[in-house]
């Protein structure tokens, strides 16, 4: 009997590392849904970012939840529009959290594109602002600052001064001098994209400049394979540019995710993003229309209004970034102090 039980035994021990290559095997090859997400209720999530909650040991992905089924004349439905919260372990499976609660007190309040980061153990929030519900896109927008412990529930701290009443899209990257910097888009000149700086991420000062003229919102900023990247929503796929000294950007020749793909709801252009570099990948997360093909043109319905987010990984080729929408994307994210400068 007692040589019996130490066979087993031995069995065991020697299998242990067989059910470990393949534990790590499977933590590996996490493939990410296809759709990556669909919100619950409103079924119009945009805009997505991307954060890791350190307290709740998930990721968060915030993102501009569209009213894509509640009708409405004109694009009421994109306004009104609460931010909402997706949470992930890996990065490939997403389930619908909450909304965040805001504390922004204003009738009928629009919010659009959350950018969020954390920082010294505090969450801020760089968010765009409409004071109302409209049927048209011609009324004032601008950005505001928020903070949070929890990255839920949002106190407001100050409404930014930037170079005019219509900014968008906040962008936030912490630069190699230490200094933060604020990339957004300036409708009032030709929905191109300026930016601010500052030392603590509470006061602002606006540069004045345009640092890319193309029309095009949305900025995304990181570092990947030694070079400086941003991409932008140019509403044909996602314009790419490079620069050496953030300022003095380049673009490249072809955009990404222009192409449509063939996999479900990501058969149209891919929309508004964000890009985490986890190691030495890189993920792009974007929204789609599916609904918004070249037979349903022109028509405004709740499959042209309803939106996708996806997830595909960039390859670096050439000097250039690209992007096959079409592969399955291996994904598993792990936590990381994503403003670290390499």
């Amino acid at each position: 009997m007692k040589l019996k039980k130490s066979f087993i035994l031995l069995l065991m021990l020697c299998c242990l590392p067989v059910f470990a290559q393949k534990k790590e095997q499977k933590e590996e090859n996490t493939i990410a849904d296809k759709p990556l997400f669909r919100d619950t209720i409103y079924d119009g999530a945009a805009d997505p970012t991307i954060i890791w909650n350190k307290k709740e040991k998930k990721w968060f992905m915030f993102y501009t939840n569209r009213r894509a089924n509640i009708g409405g004349n004109g694009v009421s439905w994109v306004h009104g529009t609460p931010i909402g919260i997706a949470e992930s372990s890996d990065g490939a499976h997403w389930t619908y959290k909450a909304n965040c609660t805001i504390n922004y007190s204003m009738k009928d309040v629009t919010y659009w594109a959350p950018e969020v980061i954390e920082h010294k153990g505090k969450y801020h929030m760089y968010l765009t602002i409409v004071p109302g519900v409209f049927e048209d896109w011609y009324h004032p927008r601008y950005i505001v600052h928020l903070t949070s412990k929890n990255a839920i529930d949002w106190k407001f701290e100050s409404k930014l001064n930037l170079a005019s009443e219509r900014c968008i899209d906040a962008s936030v990257f912490r630069l190699p001098n230490g200094n933060w910097r604020m990339y957004y888009n300036n409708e009032n000149d030709g929905k191109s994209i300026y930016y601010a700086d500052s030392n603590d991420l509470y006061h602002w000062v606006d540069s004045g400049k345009k640092v890319v003229k193309d029309r095009g919102e949305g900025p995304k900023v990181f570092q990947w394979k030694n070079k400086n990247w941003m991409i932008i929503d140019a509403w044909k796929g996602l314009g790419v540019f490079s620069s050496n000294d953030f300022v003095n950007w380049t673009r490249q020749e072809k955009n990404i995710l222009q192409i449509p793909g063939t996999g479900k709801d990501d058969q149209v252009i891919g929309g508004h993003a964000d890009v985490i570099v986890n190691g030495d990948k890189a993920y792009i997360f974007y929204f789609t229309h599916p609904g918004r093909t070249p037979e349903n043109k022109g028509k405004d319905t709740f499959e042209t209004r309803r939106s996708s987010i996806q997830v595909a990984e960039l390859e670096y080729n050439n000097g250039e970034i690209i992007c096959n929408r079409d592969k399955p994307v291996t994904i598993n994210l792990k936590p990381t102090k994503k403003w670290k400068i390499k």
